[in-house]
């Protein structure tokens, strides 16, 4: 079993393109189905991230292919990136 919060330390890594696409900011949780929805990272906007800190990019537990010691590997095929 993992924690939340060793999940927020890890990096999320796309495997098509080998981008880190950063950590997770937010997990979303289905409390009547007790399951994980999907995971929320920071959206890189260029240059000025630093200000657009409310962008988001969600995706869904699906996406998730493998949660390594180090890192988390998605697969962004098929997801609004």
């Amino acid at each position: 079993m993992i924690k939340a919060s060793e999940l927020r330390d890890k990096d999320v890594i796309d495997i098509n393109t080998g981008r880190k696409l950063g950590n997770i900011i937010d997990i979303e949780v289905n409390l009547e189905e007790g399951r994980v929805e999907g995971i929320v990272l920071p959206k890189e906007t260029g240059l000025f991230r630093i200000f657009n800190k409310d962008v988001e990019l969600y995706l869904p537990w699906e996406s998730i292919k493998k949660i390594g010691a180090d890192v988390i590997l998605v697969d962004l095929k098929g997801t609004e990136a």
